[in-house]
């Protein structure tokens, strides 16, 4: 207890992130989606307010399981219509000082020579307030619309993943030397912008890639992007132990959180990585209030606008399994998919230590959804987040908004003040993201012992 928390603001491109059916909702506004002006508005006010960071989920095909089809999740607005992410950063960054950006970008999707450019330019233009969530994307129809016959497999998309993080890595650390760049005259008077002997090819061959070249972009500020990960899966959490900074963790409940904490603990320790390096956070909404009362009143109005079906389309979607088809209380229990195993397996009377129908898993009636509800007076919630934080053994929380832009106005007005009345919250931001979230290692780089140093 004591330690600062990791607050971000968590988000999609879209009218409905987590917050299902909340859209219709007659205060809510993330309808503004399109407009640049709702996403400058939004930085800004988490900027000014000291969250550490804006991170923007993604998805890249229709949310089409349930039904066999994208009607019900087009009819419902679950994560449609949806927007590309990355082309908001640049004039977020503008609008803000401190503030750092998690953007959603797939190994299975992207080139590792094309996303290594992408986001050493945005971590230029942010100056170094980058996060990349990397992800090997779940969805069949991503695979049917981006140019393969099906889904590849789930455990060979974090074998490809491996190789891609090696690429970028060599690419970001390994090709351009830090004093490169001289823009100006040598010994003999000579002018030069580059001097060509410190930028180096980095011959990559391997199973799935061939990048030969040097990278094209000059070392950024943090030269490796924050790097943040949501595997929770046996080859997913593997391979956040091996590369992520930041994971965001699930479980059916504070011990189940626990245990994958503890699981991808001690895998970093097998990497050879310090496991107390590692940041853990979970997705999180609050509803509060001045009062009790007050708080338990909005909380039962946000109910009503509440879209049950919504909640079990993203279920479907997420997972490869068809919903549609199950009675809402029958258990849950764990199947093997190509997408998403973790978040099935996670309700698994295996896992969890109890039953859970589906209705209990994907609609709890004491939340929304996936996201962990915090409800009451700001002591209260402040209580029920530190709470959480020590039974889990998280460091903080990616909180989504059930209500645009009230859930983080009444979070920043309310909660805010007591947690830093307690302590929890940074005095003040590091100059690049990293050194934000770490503050102990007072780099900008990755840490010494990550594996981006070892390609």
């Amino acid at each position: 207890m004591g330690q600062h928390i990791i607050l971000n603001g968590f988000t999609m491109a879209t009218v409905s992130h987590l917050n299902y059916g909340l859209w219709r909702h007659p205060a809510d506004q993330t309808y503004r989606y399109k407009d640049i002006t709702y996403w400058t508005e939004l930085a800004r006010t988490l900027d000014d307010a000291g969250f550490d960071a804006l991170f923007i989920a993604d998805a890249l095909g229709q949310i089409d399981v349930y039904g066999n089809s994208p009607d019900a999740a087009l009819k419902h607005g679950i994560q449609s219509p949806l927007i590309d992410p990355l082309l908001l950063v640049s004039a977020m960054a503008a609008a803000t000082t401190s503030l750092g950006f998690g953007i959603t970008l797939s190994t299975t999707y992207e080139h590792p020579y094309l996303l290594a450019r992408k986001l050493t330019t945005l971590d230029h233009l942010t100056k170094g307030r980058l996060g990349w969530n990397i992800v090997t994307s779940q969805q069949e129809s991503a695979a049917r619309n981006l140019g393969l016959d099906h889904q590849i497999p789930h455990d060979e998309r974090y074998d490809r993943a491996d190789e891609f993080m090696d690429i970028v890595y060599k690419l970001w650390l390994k090709s351009w030397e830090e004093d490169a760049v001289i823009r100006g005259q040598t010994a003999s008077g000579e002018w030069i912008y580059t001097d060509p002997e410190k930028v180096h090819p980095i011959r990559h061959d391997g199973r799935y890639y061939r990048v030969p070249d040097g990278h094209t972009a000059e070392p950024s500020p943090q030269r490796v992007p924050v790097l943040l990960q949501a595997g929770a899966s046996a080859r997913g959490g593997a391979f956040a132990a091996r590369h992520a900074e930041v994971i965001f963790v699930v479980g059916a409940g504070a011990e189940g959180t626990r245990k994958n904490v503890r699981r991808i603990r001690e895998e970093a320790a097998r990497e050879g990585r310090d496991p107390e390096s590692l940041r853990f956070i979970c997705a999180a909404a609050v509803v509060v209030g001045e009062t009790e009362e007050e708080a338990i009143r909005k909380f039962a109005e946000y109910k009503v606008f509440y879209d049950a079906t919504g909640s079990l389309i993203h279920y479907s979607s997420m997972t490869g399994v068809d919903f549609s088809k199950n009675q809402t209380d029958e258990v849950l229990t764990y199947r093997p998919t190509e997408a998403s195993q973790s978040v099935l397996e996670q309700f698994d009377p295996a896992i969890s230590g109890r039953s859970w129908t589906i209705a209990e898993a994907t609609s709890p009636a004491e939340g929304f959804g996936r996201a962990k509800t915090f409800v009451g007076s700001p002591e209260t919630v402040a209580d029920q987040i530190e709470r959480w934080l020590e039974e889990s053994e998280t460091d903080g929380l990616n909180l989504i908004q059930l209500i645009n832009p009230d859930s983080y106005n009444d979070f920043i007005r309310l909660v805010l003040p007591e947690l830093k009345r307690r302590g929890r919250i940074r005095p003040k931001p590091g100059n690049t993201l990293r050194e934000s979230l770490f503050p102990q290692n007072s780099s900008a780089h990755p840490a010494a012992d990550h594996p981006a140093w070892r390609c």
